[in-house]
């Protein structure tokens, strides 16, 4: 089984609000996230938030070891989830990737791999969650990059890169190239 987790920790200091609440032609970015990971998953999470209920019944989980780890410890959270509830994987996007491809189930196959231009987009072995633990509490870098050396994935590149909404300058380019 595949889980779906939706990094939603961050602290938008770029975009000067809370961001996953942030509106893309009247539906929030949390709520488009976790619709698209719900056509690749068994189950969808959100991570790093107290609350997904613009979402339905989406469950919350906590960062791991603490908040503020950035998305490394939104996927250990993920991870470590997904290994006591018995999910094989875990896709993982985080709130501000937005034009995900259709296909992207198809190109994360095998995992691990990730989007090359987006590490934060990517499909993890649940049982990767020692590892993604090991690099957080250790001296090393804690970067996705990191994970993606440790656990040997693949790296995917695309030619039409998916936006990734940091600003609302961001998200109006988005809605622009969107028509809305």
């Amino acid at each position: 089984m595949i889980l779906g987790a939706v990094l939603a920790g961050g602290q938008s200091s770029r975009f000067g609000s809370d961001k996953a609440l942030a509106q893309w032609g009247g539906r929030s970015l949390l709520s488009r996230a976790v619709e698209t990971l719900s056509g690749l998953s068994d189950a969808v999470v959100i991570v790093g938030r107290e609350s997904g209920e613009e979402t339905g019944d989406t469950p919350c989980i906590p960062d791991w070891p603490k908040a503020d780890m950035g998305p490394l410890g939104g996927i250990a959270g993920a991870l470590s989830h997904a290994a006591t509830h018995h999910f094989t994987s875990v896709i993982t996007c985080g709130v501000d990737s937005a034009e995900l491809p259709k296909n992207l189930a198809e190109l994360l196959a095998e995992p691990p791999a990730y989007l090359e231009s987006q590490p934060v987009i990517g499909h993890w072995k649940s049982d990767a969650a020692s590892t993604v633990q090991a690099i957080l509490q250790s001296e090393g870098r804690h970067s996705m990059i990191a994970l993606a050396q440790a656990t040997n994935a693949r790296a995917v590149k695309l030619a039409d890169i998916p936006a990734n909404i940091n600003t609302p300058a961001d998200l109006a380019a988005v809605e622009k190239r969107n028509g809305i």
